[in-house]
Parts: C-alpha cells; structure tokens; sequence
C-alpha cells in the first residue's frame, strides 16, 4: 500500500494512503465526509478508461490515513494535498473535488497557486462561506453546527446514519438511485474514520474561502444538485459562480448531495466535457 508522510505525531509518522493508476495527465480525486477514496469508484474507471492517469488519496483521519488528534483544519488539509502533489511531482493536474474535498481544492490554489494545476472541478462545493455573519448574512446559523458536534460526540454512529440520509435524499431515493447495500457500504466507511477527525472536521466546515477565491483564474467546473441537503445549493454552488471570473456551473435537478454515486453518468459527462474529452462523454 503507498502511503506519503505529511508530518509526526510523537513518535508515529502522519501517513497518507494514496492510489496511483494509469498514466497520461493526472487528475487528483479529493473525497467528500466522512469516506475515502473508495468512494469515487464510479469516477475513477472512466476517467482511467478515458486515457488518464487517476490519483485518489484518503484526507487525515479518513480510510487508510493515519488518524492523528490534530490538523483537521484546511490550511492543514491544503498542506497535505501540496505534499503529495510534489512528492508524486504532479504537473498540469486537474483537481476534482467532492463536497469537503472541495475545500483543500480551493485552499491549495488560494495558497499554493495554479503552477501543477491545469484545471479544477468543484461538486457540492464548500466555498465561498458556509456561516452566517453579519457580512454573510446568507449563511447558515452556527447552532446548526453546534448540533452537529454535539450529536458526533453523543453517538456517532446514530449521527452517521442521519448524514447518510441527507447525503442520498434517502428516503426518495432509496432503491431508485442508491441500493440499501451501497448506503450500508457508505455508512461502514464513515464508521472506520477517526472520531475526533469527524467532529473537528464540522469546525473546517465553517472555514471562509472568499480570500481564496481572486487568486483561482484557472477554468472552473461547479456540479451541484439543486435537492442538495448537506450543503444547500442556493448558499454555497448558486453563489460561487458569480464569485469566479473563469467558471462554468452545472445543475442537476432533483439531485441529492451524493452525486458521485447517485449521477454518475451524468457527472461524467460534465466531466470529460469540461476536461476535454468530448469522444469519452458522448459515449
């Protein structure tokens, strides 16, 4: 298994368990909360099938990553993507993210720039805000995030089952798009990640990314469902477009958050268009 160390804890390396398939240019595929890697199966074998080279990573704390108490903050998360970037010495990449993944995107070309970065592809985006202020007003009340905390450290597994409903739309969805067997396997690999991972990562949620947003002037792809309950769309992918000078924002109606495997075909298709491969999205 390969693993990229990103720090120390004590005496123990902070390790990162990376996948690298097939070659051609490199797309880099950023998992979404609580999951791994693993998640992106109904990406990763078209894109490999398309010509490119697929790299997918578990975030710290996540899958097969070392699980460390700390840096669950996306200057921290954007660090760890620059490790793996240069040591794998990545060039011309695009980035694609899901949801929490989208996160270390934006924060690692607001900081680190577009040098190894062709393009970028954000799907249930974070950014620019989630929190309400008195200078985001269209945010989200802070108690919500509270709840959120509160319900991880009371039971995380009873929490875990209420996100995998919000994440599929469950209850509408439900033998439509996603089989009960494929939200069990979701729910299992939250269960596997670290438990103080999963409640600081509520606190990376509430990072503001508007700071970021003026340094990315590389081609932008926003996919987003507009049933979107995890993070609404009207606060988060409806904003961002306007927000981004070279941007393109497509909406899937009646889509939950999980689209990477409830809209496959879909999200393909806008995929391989935006990244230039027009032969592999008609088919």
């Amino acid at each position: 298994m390969p693993f990229v160390t990103v720090g120390t804890e004590n005496s123990a390396p902070i390790d990162l368990y990376y996948e690298d398939h097939g070659s051609g240019q490199p797309i880099v595929l950023i998992h979404g909360f609580p999951f791994n890697g693993a998640t992106w199966e109904k990406m990763s074998g078209p894109l490999l099938a398309a010509g490119y080279r697929v790299i997918t990573y578990d975030r710290r704390g996540f899958g097969n990553s070392a699980q460390p108490a700390f840096g669950y903050d996306y200057n921290t998360f954007a660090a760890d993507l620059d490790v793996l970037m240069t040591e794998l010495d990545l060039r011309n990449a695009i980035l694609i993210g899901h949801s929490m993944g989208t996160g270390e995107v934006t924060r690692y070309l607001g900081a680190y720039g577009s040098d190894r970065v062709d393009r970028a592809v954000l799907m249930a985006p974070l950014a620019p805000f989630l929190l309400k202020t008195a200078d985001n007003p269209e945010g989200v009340d802070k108690s919500l995030f509270d709840g959120f905390q509160k319900a991880i450290i009371q039971d995380r597994f009873a929490y875990l089952t209420q996100f995998c409903d919000a994440f599929f739309n469950y209850s509408e969805t439900k033998g439509k798009w996603v089989s009960e067997e494929a939200y069990r396997a979701h729910w299992q690999i939250g269960a596997q990640a670290s438990a103080k991972g999963t409640y600081d990562s509520v606190d990376a949620w509430l990072t503001d990314f508007r700071g970021d947003l003026p340094n990315i002037t590389i081609p932008v792809l926003i996919i987003q469902g507009d049933k979107d309950n995890v993070l609404p769309y009207p606060v988060t992918g409806q904003r961002l477009q306007h927000m981004l000078p070279n941007c393109q924002m497509i909406t899937l109606k009646g889509a939950p958050h999980g689209t990477p495997w409830t809209h496959p075909s879909e999200v393909n298709q806008a995929i391989m268009e935006f990244i230039g491969a027009p032969r592999m999205a008609r088919a």
